[in-house]
């Protein structure tokens, strides 16, 4: 009898649940763990970053953050749909932040990945199209505060290459714009450390002579760069140092200017730097 009820046990329980694993190897592969692994290893490999612990904790964050709202969904309504675009305009920005944009084919790799998160809200799987205006600019806005820019120095750029709140985003223009925030923050960065260059201490502002003939000879470089891609521009910057930006200050150096001379401040500096970068970004459209 006791068999019995073990046989027709067992039948039962074979019927609802899977076989549990005898050893560690078929735990690990009914769990699918090797590919976790390997997927976080790749990425890590791929980003490159300094802190792989903080790096893989970020990534399987992420993971179970999908999972979790895979499973439970989203609410009804606006507030479902408002959820809905935050969870997934988190995802998208960590994608973006995963590989430098010099890393080409990792970043637009990660730009696709990030459009398509966007692209599968319910809102916008409703109505078709691209991601929609608004979702894009809030994206940039996000993507230079945390790319560090300052919220003063980024609002021409934003201004210049958003969209229309209701227009819907194709992925060229998707990325394109997502690169331009990328290679402007480290453009931003090249900037300030050329404010540094002439500056002569920390504590006092630098001679606005030297600055605005750094500036120009920061606008001369941009000209050469004759290609439409932004990242030109950045590769442009880098060509005044250090002897082309040695030769402006001897040019604009005025010793008597260097004590009672007018002076520049660095943020004043670097949204005139700013300006000559965006004034040279293509529209859009």
């Amino acid at each position: 009898m006791a068999e019995k009820r073990r046989s027709g046990g067992s039948g039962i329980l074979s019927d609802s649940k899977p076989a549990k694993p005898e050893t560690d190897a078929e735990f690990l592969s009914q769990a699918g763990v090797g590919v976790l692994l390997r997927g976080a290893l790749l990425k890590l490999v791929e980003a490159r970053s300094e802190d792989p612990i903080g790096f893989l904790a970020d990534h399987f964050g992420n993971l179970a953050s999908e999972s979790e709202n895979g499973a439970s969904g989203c609410g009804d309504g606006d507030q479902g749909n408002s959820t809905e675009e935050h969870q997934q305009m988190t995802r998208a920005l960590w994608h973006l932040r995963l590989a430098h944009h010099s890393q080409r084919s990792a970043f637009n790799n990660n730009v696709r990945i990030a459009y398509e998160l966007l692209v599968q809200t319910r809102e916008r799987r409703r109505m078709g199209g691209g991601v929609r205006g608004k979702i894009y600019a809030e994206l940039l806005h996000c993507l230079c505060c945390e790319l560090e820019v300052p919220e003063s120095t980024a609002a021409p750029l934003l201004c210049r290459i958003q969209c229309h709140d209701h227009e819907a985003v194709p992925f060229e223009l998707f990325r394109q714009g997502v690169l331009t925030c990328a290679v402007f923050s480290d453009y931003v960065r090249k900037s300030q450390s050329l404010y540094a260059a002439v500056c002569p201490c920390p504590e006092t502002p630098a001679v606005r002579a030297l600055c605005q003939a750094v500036l120009g000879a920061l606008g001369d470089a941009l000209d050469t760069s004759h290609c439409a891609d932004s990242a030109h521009y950045l590769e442009a910057s880098a060509k005044i140092a250090p002897c082309k930006l040695a030769e402006a200050m001897a040019m604009a150096h005025n010793p008597g200017d260097t004590q009672t001379g007018p002076t520049m401040e660095p943020q004043e500096f670097e949204e005139a730097a700013a300006a000559l970068f965006i004034a040279r970004v293509r529209l859009m459209s």
